[in-house]
């Protein structure tokens, strides 16, 4: 055992301070879908994070029992935010009981979160096929191989399945689309944006939707 494994971490001690330039009012875009694509981009392209459209979905169950994974972000417009998933997933059965979903984009590197609350409904089926075509044929496998969020009794079992299919559907052959597996659109009803701010005091800037269909933007303290 090395000293440093002798010497337990503590998390209270952990700490980070933020300098980051600050979020004002006046810089926002007109639609948090409009300033999403703003700090996207930067994520992306200039900050380069590791996947920076990695977002964590937490959904509750009809007796507000709630569960959260990590999904990835395929498409964002005015519409929402969408992901796919299998339809007999945790997460897919949660959102068929109880709509009401939060995203949350972890994007730590550059101090800044974004926080999507809304409400998830099914895409459409074309909708669903035009992704799933664009899948790396080994995802498209997947789809069919993995039982999402069910009691798999070994590995072994999960790569035999996997193996099955990759026999019945080789490279080049087209994988039909599993009925089973499709996307979720979140329509936004609130988009918050944090900025980290040096001593704790970070910028929080939430657009809330009115029902005129314009957006509210509210400072929230930190």
């Amino acid at each position: 055992m090395t000293d440093r494994d002798a010497v337990p971490l503590d998390p209270a001690a952990m700490r980070k301070q933020y300098r980051a330039e600050g979020l004002a009012e006046n810089d926002l875009a007109a639609t948090p879908v409009e300033q999403f694509a703003r700090w996207f981009k930067q994520a992306a392209a200039e900050a380069h994070l590791f996947e920076p459209n990695a977002m964590i979905v937490s959904t509750a169950d009809a007796d507000g029992r709630p569960s959260s994974r990590t999904v990835l972000l395929k498409q964002f417009d005015e519409q929402g935010f969408v992901f796919y998933t299998n339809y007999d997933s945790r997460k897919a059965r949660d959102l068929a009981e109880n709509p009401y979903v939060s995203l949350l984009f972890p994007w730590h590197a550059m101090a800044r979160q974004v926080i999507v609350t809304g409400v998830a409904r099914r895409t459409g089926r074309d909708e669903t096929a035009a992704y799933f075509r664009t899948r790396p044929h080994g995802s498209q496998l997947g789809a069919w191989a993995s039982a999402q969020s069910t009691v798999v009794a070994t590995r072994a079992d999960l790569d035999a399945s996997y193996a099955e299919l990759a026999a019945r559907y080789p490279e080049g052959e087209q994988v039909p689309v599993p009925p089973h597996w499709g996307g979720f659109r979140v329509a936004p009803q609130t988009v918050e944006f944090w900025q980290g701010r040096e001593n704790r005091l970070h910028d929080r800037l939430r657009y809330a939707a009115e029902q005129d269909g314009s957006w509210r933007v509210e400072r929230l303290s930190p």
